[in-house]
């Protein structure tokens, strides 16, 4: 297995390529942001209720002109890498499920979205059960493109 190097200045991590690829596209959806005016408030956004201690990926905020109100969002960025992308559903899923509940109980005026890369929302998302999930239990998705570091699309 190839293992790619990431050092912090204090400490030297070894990546496998499927993490090295996730950092990747972490940091594209927050150049994407970033393109469209969001401020990154929080890498990572952490939230703890109690002894319960969570990590959403990014917290950003926006001023929107025209209504001169804050909006506050939290995205959860997923890559769906691995062998099995309904493993990566399920587990992306039960985390966007924690991370809204614990945000409504501490910060309730933030909106969580959960980052899935365009390819696998043209592909995996586009099934009637993922569809049927994602209206269910009304997860909001930021759907971007790694390569270009945009977003194509809001869905709420």
């Amino acid at each position: 297995m190839k293992l790619i190097g990431l050092t912090n200045h204090e400490n030297f991590y070894l990546l496998s390529p499927i993490q090295g690829e996730a950092l990747n596209q972490n940091f594209s959806v927050k150049q994407a942001l970033l393109k469209e005016n969001w401020i990154i408030t929080a890498d990572p956004l952490k939230i703890k209720i109690e002894g319960i201690k969570l990590e959403v990926d990014l917290g950003a905020e926006k001023i929107i002109a025209a209504q001169k109100a804050e909006q506050k969002i939290a995205v959860e960025i997923k890559s769906f890498l691995k062998t099995s992308t309904i493993t990566d559903f399920h587990n992306a899923l039960g985390q966007f499920l924690n991370y809204r509940l614990a945000l409504q109980m501490i910060e309730s005026d933030r909106i969580l979205y959960l980052a899935v890369p365009f390819d696998t929302f043209k592909s995996f998302f586009q099934e009637k059960f993922i569809q049927e999930a994602v209206k269910f239990y009304q997860v909001k998705l930021l759907i971007y493109n790694p390569t270009e570091e945009i977003i194509i699309e809001w869905k709420n």
